[in-house]
């Protein structure tokens, strides 16, 4: 089954809202605990209209943010070479990552 963008955008804004609902957030407290315009926040529930920094920001708001990654997979690696430096740029990334939380 096939689904234009704008059912998608509209599925997704109903999927934000019942994970609002669910965590028993009103739209004016995810907004302000999202750091997004009450407005906007409006128009991502009842549109599915939002920018991808607004979805972010309501992922991580709504504790959804280790979910992002699975929307764009990372192709399977061509060679052992490649998913080798896959692996390395990784672990150079969390060791990065975990430097800064200690600052």
């Amino acid at each position: 089954m096939s689904y234009s963008i704008l059912d998608q955008m509209a599925t997704l804004g109903q999927r934000i809202k019942a994970r609002r609902l669910a965590m028993d957030l009103t739209q004016q407290a995810a907004a302000e605990r999202s750091g997004v315009a009450y407005r906007t926040w409006r128009r991502m529930e009842g549109e599915g209209k939002a920018s991808i920094e607004d979805l972010v920001r309501a992922a991580v708001a709504l504790r959804c943010e280790n979910d992002l990654a699975r929307l764009f997979p990372e192709p399977a690696a061509a060679s052992m070479d490649e998913l080798l430096e896959r692996q390395r740029q990784a672990a150079a990334m969390k060791r990065q990552r975990g430097r800064r939380a200690r600052l």
